[in-house]
């Protein structure tokens, strides 16, 4: 890590900072309509007339003076129009002299009443009003243009991160690249697979330009962004393929370099190649061009992603341990603590892989702090990010209600609290009565407290932080966290955070270890913040990415087609559903997931008798049961990435029982796995 005030690289400027000012512009415009309503309400409350002063004034164009004995007689004297359906069928009666008089004395109340709105609407035109009424509609365009432009956003972050995400060799692999086999074999398949995307997106731009429907200049911009960002990811892989660093050991086994290769290319490997093969080279492109469609969903994965990684620039890992430390719990005891208090910081970065990367690190080196052992670090490291998805606010059970309107935010968050209590009981029980080799021999009350309330009183400062933000936006803005507002609220929360220990760090010694010069300070906490915020949203969101173009493979090869669209029972369509969507969470990022079986197998569950809740429940343990299990294991493969390669070779090492020797798989297979039996088909009992 850079010391602070150390010169800015060169891949800061140009990859850090701008993918910073895009996460700042996305919580400013999506704040920004929070201020608006905000303005609109104030505005309403100055002048009861706002909403109608908001916008120019035009004076009526009709005569509120109007003589109607003149007007009646004038109206008399026409002659009715040829034309005139209701004049040719009522003939005479239709020229009515009453009712002639009627209508225009109708009319001219209404032109009067017209005239009396503008005259008093006008007299409240007073400079304050002109003033305030600019400044809200600056900010309703500001809001306009930052909805409009969020594609072009989303567009421009992934492919800048994805570019520095290649640049530093960050992107997600069954293995690192340890041998000059490993790094040769993958780069060039890296660089084979962004050919492949810039070549679908060419072709899919070609294609747009020659259909018969007018293509927007919005899109063409869309895709020549696309271009241009594969373009120089394509550059970024041959840069790395030609310059291999010199560390690299010789030699190395194809097997093994084969799981070095990253999962995005071998996904783009593999729907690319099946593209071409059907004659639709243009599919990734457009799979690609599907994300749009969701470009709010995805933008916010990047600002929980940041929020993470300020997270992680935080002391607020290790203050929370610090509250259990005194109790001298046993590693098996602090394991299930670590992983029940990790559920909450879960659910309020969005999804499990998220909360792996922010503080993954903390959780195993304070389990092996405690002597626990590397097995069981690893596996607590890599369930940390599990049980929370079913809290809210949880970003994916945004999504899924977003896009199945048969369920709501409100259900599935309801039953979340019953599976999390099921899940986190199993999770208990496996990791205290299998294997346990720690002693329960706690520390006394009387010496425990002491050091739990001095450690919850360096706490309290970071809550005030937190309800200080929190009370800001519901007084200011009158906006409550809640999973709508959690994604521009809680990348200010984070900033406050860091602000306060920038304050408090540096000016008192006592405060942490060492001399207070020794906290680098905001910005730099902001700067590498976003540092390995760059490099992780362009694996992930790739890797998205590839997962929905994975998912146009499914669909495209008609696979679902073979499943009964009904099952007679709902026993026999549970079963084959979970096993279904375990394979989905094994391959597929959980957002990818959920789109594709949205579109696929969740209307055959529904016709076979599946309660929705009920089937989007199972689907939520089943992907993180799949997170957890080989060949992928995402949720393993985030924790290796944070502990190091030389940890995991050390726990490879350990001897002892086949399940000693393997616990980091099979401790959370067995938790989860159990955990699903019941969510699926315990249910059924009452209602199939």
């Amino acid at each position: 890590m850079a010391a602070p005030g150390a010169r800015r690289t060169g891949l800061e400027w140009f990859s850090s900072l701008p993918a910073c000012l895009l996460l700042l512009a996305v919580v400013l415009f999506s704040t920004g309509s929070d201020i608006h309503n905000r303005l609109l309400q104030v505005g309403q409350g100055i002048w009861p007339d706002y909403y109608k002063l908001r916008v120019e004034l035009v004076r009526p164009d009709c005569d509120p003076n109007r003589d109607v004995d003149a007007a009646v007689a004038a109206e008399m004297a026409q002659s009715p129009a040829s034309d005139d359906p209701m004049a040719a069928l009522l003939g005479e009666q239709a020229r009515d002299p009453a009712d002639v008089r009627l209508a225009i004395e109708r009319s001219l109340a209404r032109c009067q009443a017209a005239v009396a709105t503008y005259a008093e609407l006008q007299g409240q035109q007073t400079l304050a009003l002109r003033a305030y009424r600019g400044l809200e509609l600056f900010v309703a365009d500001a809001i306009a243009f930052g909805l409009a432009s969020q594609r072009f956003v989303l567009v421009m972050l992934v492919m800048l991160c994805a570019v520095t995400a290649t640049v530093t060799r960050h992107h997600i692999a069954m293995r690192a690249m340890e041998t000059r086999l490993d790094y040769l074999l993958s780069h060039t398949l890296q660089t084979v697979a962004n050919v492949m995307l810039l070549g679908s997106s060419v072709i899919f731009r070609q294609s747009s330009l020659a259909s018969d429907v007018a293509i927007s200049g919005d899109d063409l911009l869309l895709h020549n962004l696309w271009i241009t960002g594969f373009a120089a990811l394509t550059l970024a892989s041959l840069y790395r393929l030609v310059r291999p660093p010199a560390d690299l050991a010789p030699g190395g086994e194809l097997n093994k370099a084969f799981l070095s290769v990253p999962l995005y290319t071998v996904m783009c490997l593999i729907s690319g190649t099946y593209f071409a093969l059907i004659g639709h080279a243009s599919g990734i492109g457009i799979y690609l061009g599907k994300m749009m469609e969701l470009a709010d969903m995805f933008l916010n994965v990047g600002l929980y992603v940041w929020v993470g990684m300020m997270l992680k620039q935080t002391r607020l890992a290790t203050l929370v341990f610090n509250v259990f430390r005194p109790w001298r719990m046993p590693p098996e005891m602090l394991a299930v603590v670590a992983v029940l208090v990790a559920a909450i910081p879960t659910a309020y970065t969005g999804a499990s892989g998220i909360f792996v990367i922010a503080a993954g690190a903390v959780i195993y080196h304070e389990l092996r702090a405690v002597g626990a052992r590397r097995q069981l670090a690893l596996a607590a490291t890599a369930m940390s990010g599990s049980l929370g998805v079913v809290l809210r606010p949880c970003l994916l059970v945004v999504v899924i209600a977003y896009l199945n309107r048969e369920v709501t935010t409100d259900q599935l968050f309801g039953w979340g609290h019953w599976v999390f209590l099921l899940t986190s009981s199993l999770f208990m029980a496996v990791v205290l009565l299998v294997n346990r080799q720690g002693r329960f021999a706690l520390a006394s009350a009387a010496d425990a407290l002491p050091g739990t309330l001095r450690a919850l009183r360096q706490l309290v400062p970071y809550v005030l932080v937190m309800a200080g933000v929190i009370l800001f936006y519901r007084a200011a803005l009158d906006v409550s966290m809640d999973e709508f507002s959690a994604p521009r609220l809680l990348p200010v929360l984070m900033l406050a955070l860091l602000a306060y220990e920038h304050v408090t760090l540096r000016r008192r010694p006592s405060a942490i270890e060492g001399p207070a010069d020794d906290h680098p300070g905001m910005e730099h906490s902001v700067r590498q913040a976003t540092n390995d915020t760059t490099a992780e949203i362009g694996a992930l969101l790739l890797l998205l990415g590839m997962s929905v173009s994975i998912g146009g493979v499914i669909e495209r090869s008609h696979l679902m087609e073979a499943v009964p669209q009904a099952f007679a029972s709902p026993w026999s369509a549970m079963v084959l559903m979970v096993v279904v969507l375990i394979i989905l969470g094994m391959i597929m990022d959980a957002f990818g997931a959920v789109i594709l079986v949205t579109a696929t197998i969740a209307h055959i569950a529904y016709a076979s008798g599946i309660e929705p809740v009920h089937f989007w429940m199972v689907a939520l343990v089943a992907f993180e049961l799949g997170y957890l299990s080989p060949p992928v294991a995402l949720n393993h493969l985030l924790a290796r990435q944070v502990v190091g390669e030389a940890e995991l070779a050390a726990a490879e090492r350990e001897t002892g029982t086949f399940y000693q020797r393997h616990e980091r798989i099979i401790m959370p297979l067995i938790a989860m796995g159990a955990s699903l039996v019941l969510v699926a088909f315990v249910p059924l009992l009452f209602y199939a």
